[in-house]
Order: structure tokens, then sequence, then C-alpha cells
């Protein structure tokens, strides 16, 4: 049972994770969005003091349940717990950070030829919704040991014959002698709503998408002006892959201007190596922290 809060009705309620990686992207993407919140963990409940928005810290999953029954408007949740969990809330953005898989790991010593192998095995896991699913899928049947805690140790104490388990980078995987062999699914950091928010609270909330959208819309992207010769400014426009025509100001010296742009880092140091070719000089490079498009 949830306790009770009581808040005021113009302020939209998050419910985020008390610990742990998402609880640190969360807060970063707070933070990025000048939403300033106390991520102090001996706080329940925490009032943001520039923006209208009260932070509820919990564990990950009772986040979907706080959210569908109302307790939290919206919450931040890994995709792994909200389907697990199979609460009636919308989705409302995938955030694109805490990214990891839900994989069936067995003993690396084993030779394995297909899912088959799983039929009359034993799978410890803390995700049996997920796993019963995908086994149903694939017609395999298979004892599910639903644990909590460090599902990895179980084939090395006899306790199950594979685990069903988030996977981020497989270390621990290796050091548990064990190896990844089917991925069962992709999750990220989800932002789930409830279904009955009030339209006072859907504004809040759309004022802070906004804020998301101009930090993610940042990501990655480099503000860069250069000096540029006249003759060569056409060839050196059609190289720049910008939002829009790049910006040309005029310089003193009537042959050169400078040109303002936004390169994407993915192609950054390719297109730099052009516009030094076509002699482009003085090259200035600044990271983005908002882009509002």
């Amino acid at each position: 049972m949830h306790p009770i809060f009581f808040r005021f009705n113009d302020m939209l309620r998050i419910a985020v994770q008390s610990k742990g990686r998402l609880f640190e992207d969360t807060m970063n993407l707070l933070s990025e969005a000048d939403i300033k919140v106390s991520a102090s963990k001996r706080t329940l409940l925490v009032q943001s003091s520039n923006f209208p928005l009260e932070v509820l810290y919990l564990r990950d999953d009772d986040i979907p349940q706080s959210v569908a029954s109302g307790v939290a408007d919206i919450g931040v949740v890994g995709e792994n717990e909200f389907v697990e969990r199979g609460e009636d809330a919308d989705i409302i953005s995938r955030l694109g950070f805490s990214k990891c898989r839900l994989s069936l790991a067995i003993p690396k010593e084993i030779d394995y030829k297909g899912v088959e192998w799983f039929n009359g095995k034993k799978i410890a896991t803390s995700y049996p919704g997920i796993l019963r699913h995908f086994l149903e899928q694939h017609h395999i049947h298979a004892e599910i040991h639903v644990i909590t805690g460090s599902v990895e140790i179980s084939p090395g104490i006899g306790l199950a014959d594979a685990i069903f388990d988030i996977v981020s980078s497989g270390s621990t995987l290796v050091s548990n002698n064990l190896r990844e062999v089917e991925i069962v699914m992709q999750s990220e950091a989800l932002l789930i709503g409830n279904k009955q928010m009030s339209d006072e609270k859907k504004a809040i909330l759309e004022q802070m998408l906004f804020r998301f959208k101009a930090v993610k819309d940042a990501e990655d992207k480099k503000y860069v002006r250069m000096n540029a010769p006249k003759a060569r400014l056409q060839e050196i426009i059609n190289v720049l892959p910008g939002l829009k025509s790049p910006t040309i100001i005029p310089l003193a010296d009537e042959e050169w201007c400078s040109v303002h742009t936004v390169l994407d880092q993915k192609q950054f140091w390719e297109i730099i190596g052009k516009l030094k070719e076509m002699g482009a000089q003085g090259i200035l490079v600044t990271p983005i922290e908002k882009m509002i498009l």
C-alpha cells in the first residue's frame, strides 16, 4: 500500500528511482533542463525550487504502479520494469539513456545450439513475466525460478541451469563464467504518465518536455565559426550539413566572411578537414548546451 501524500493541485509529481544509474541519469537530465531539485536521498518527496515539479523517490519496481494509480503523475522507469509490471500507464517519451538489454545467459563451457537448449532447464530471473512470454513464443517448456538480488550467481551454486537478467557491458556475466546467448529485449529509460492527468498538469508536462527536447537536440552538436574566403564560399556552404543555411557575416576584409553553423559530432572531423582544404581559417568550435528548433 502506498503512503498518502498531500500536495498543491498545480504541482506536477514525478516518480524517480531513489538510487543507481537511472537515478543519476534522471537527475542529470533535470539539471540540464534547468529544473533545480535536491538529490538528497534522505527525503522521500522534494519540490523543485524553480519549476512546478515535485520529485518522489521510490524503488524502481514501485514506479509503474505509482504512476498508474495516480500517486505520481509521471515517472522515469526502465522499459524492462515497465513491461514486467504491466501497469496501465502511458509511455510519454523514450529518454535515450540508461540503455541495457534483457538476455538469457548460460555457463560459457556449454555448447549452445539454439533456443531449444532451454527445454526442461531451470532459469533464474527477476523478470518472470517477460521471460514466460518469450518462452511461450518459442514453445519452450522450462522451469522459471524467481529470485531477487544476484541472479548471475545461480548457475554457479547449482540453483539454476541458466539466467535471464539485465546486461549492460557484460562484465558481470564474464566474472561469473557465463555468456549471453539470446537477447530477448532492448531497454531504455521511459517517461511514463498517468492516464487521468489533469489539463493543468499536462500543461506543466509540456513545458518540461519542451526543455527536455532542447537538451536532447543539443546532444553531440557543436557550434562552429570560421573565416572563409568569399571566392570559395559556395563550396564551403555545400559541405555544411547544418540545420538550415549557415549564417554569413561580412568582415573588414572584403575578400573574407565569417561563417557560423552547427555540426553533428559524428561528421565533425570529416567536415572540418574539408573546410580546411577549402581555405577556411580561424575555426572556432564550442559545445551547445540547449537547442531550440
